[in-house]
């Protein structure tokens, strides 16, 4: 294998180790810990999964975290209701609402509902439209973490090609714009798009994140090129797998994550990372006086 690994696990227990420090630094000056609350609608697997994982990772860092675990038929006047309530706690910095919900609860209204200020999904499309404007604020935490691991390559972007595969709104469009603002070129490609393998061949950096398994050929990378996979799919042996045909994109790429153990640790650290950058804004505290 020619690529090196961008190892997501080990960039997040590295950054993890600092917020840990700096959450207590937080607490002992404001006597209180940062906090997120977390809305679980139903009892589907998956989010069961990705709920306690976002609780034991508060934990780990030493954020305060609040679970709100409502039943499957519950109305959306009454979730809208506890998310007015959440945004009126000063206990809470963050509000979460794990996707996805029943189908009889408009999600849009769900993330519109959550103040910007305490939105540390970063999906409210005010924190969407400052991301498009040049001036981050709450940024989408999966293209937060896939550009805190192409930092690690050490890489210029400016004026590097790259292309996104998939252009939905919780990755593919915010990647965009995370990548122009880093000043790349970005083609974002999608299920309209003609002609698939051409796009990414002249990729410098791919971001995959269609939600098909092997949907981008390992054969179609670049060579030396970086492959940032988000796709998070089940194989049919059971194993978790990516978009992209990893071994043949390995051969070809310079750097590449794997799946698992890359974006996916890397989406909850920003996760943290932005209830801490929400609790700081509201308590006034800057960590100016850190460096004094």
């Amino acid at each position: 294998m020619a690529a090196r690994i961008l190892d997501g696990k080990a960039l997040s227990a590295r950054m993890r180790d600092e917020m840990r420090d700096e959450v207590a630094a937080l607490a002992a000056r404001h006597g209180r810990a940062p906090g997120l609350a977390v809305i679980l609608v139903g009892e589907d697997p998956a989010s069961q999964i990705y709920v306690n994982s976002k609780k034991k990772a508060c934990k780990s860092v030493g954020l305060e975290s609040f679970s709100h675990e409502l039943d499957v038929a519950v109305t959306q006047q009454h979730l809208l209701g506890l998310i007015a309530e959440l945004n009126r706690d000063p206990r809470v910095d963050g509000i979460l609402v794990q996707l996805p919900l029943p189908d009889h609860i408009d999600p849009e209204a769900m993330i519109e509902a959550i103040t910007p200020d305490r939105d540390v999904d970063g999906f409210h499309p005010y924190n969407v439209g400052r991301l498009a404007a040049r001036i981050p604020a709450l940024r989408s935490c999966t293209p937060y973490g896939c550009m805190k691991l192409l930092a690690e390559t050490g890489e210029d972007l400016h004026g590097k090609e790259a292309v996104i595969v998939g252009a939905s709104n919780i990755v593919g469009r915010p990647m965009a714009m995370e990548l122009l603002l880093a000043g790349a070129t970005v083609t974002v490609t999608h299920r309209f798009t003609r002609d698939l393998k051409s796009h990414v061949e002249r990729a410098d950096v791919v971001i995959a994140a269609a939600g098909k398994t092997g949907l981008v050929k390992g054969e179609w990378i670049r060579p030396g090129a970086t492959v940032i996979d988000v796709g998070m799919n089940r194989g049919e042996d059971g194993k978790l797998c990516g978009d992209v045909t990893f071994e043949a994109a390995a051969e070809r790429a310079a750097w590449i994550t794997p799946v698992p153990g890359g974006v996916g640790p890397m989406t909850i650290t920003m996760l943290l990372h932005n209830t801490i950058q929400a609790f700081r804004a509201h308590v006034g505290d800057t960590g100016k006086e850190e460096q004094s």
